[in-house]
């Protein structure tokens, strides 16, 4: 009687296990930004999908969801950044025109003119879990990457950037 317990005990186990779903070896993490430049950040994207936009020397407590990545960080790893910046976020508080005039909207259509596109390949800093995708936008159009448990002013945060950067005289080549 006993074998025929431990025999079934058995079989319950193997069945049950048989029917749990595998971990999947991706995971979805949200997206935040941290500027630490003069530009406004209007919009950016990772492998497409949308981060929020901030202001000049800002970010951080706004994420947006999602992104599809590894769980387990690999060597090589790498996500396609995607942003609008606007050079002079300041510059609309000292506009003379009545807003929303035909005068005004003219001058917005030529400052927005002066916004700026651009892309990145970077990679992905290491990380142990799976956790926060962030987002550093620096000077000279650079842009860092991490995806950890930690955010910007943990310790252990690959890139904590103060906010307020200055531009080098000469930009460093992508």
């Amino acid at each position: 009687m006993r074998c025929g317990a431990a025999l079934a005990l058995l079989c319950a186990v193997a069945l049950s296990t048989a029917c749990t779903p595998k971990k999947s070896e991706r995971g979805s993490a949200p997206i935040e930004g941290y500027n630490h430049t003069s530009a406004a950040i209007n919009w950016f994207t990772v492998n497409g999908n949308g981060g929020s936009n901030f202001g000049p020397h800002m970010g951080g407590g706004s994420q947006t969801c999602c992104i599809s990545l590894p769980r387990q960080w690999h060597p090589g790893l790498t996500v396609l950044v995607e942003w609008e910046k606007d050079p002079k976020p300041h510059d609309y508080g000292s506009w003379p025109e009545r807003r929303f005039s035909d005068e005004w909207n003219a001058r917005v259509k030529r400052h927005r003119s002066s916004y700026t596109r651009h892309s990145a390949i970077v990679e992905v800093a290491p990380y142990e879990e799976l956790g926060v995708l962030s987002v550093h936008f620096l000077p000279c159009d650079q842009v860092k990457v991490a995806a950890s448990l930690t955010y910007r002013g943990m310790p252990n945060h690959p890139y904590n950037y103060p906010y307020k950067m200055e531009v080098p005289a000469v930009c460093p080549k992508p």
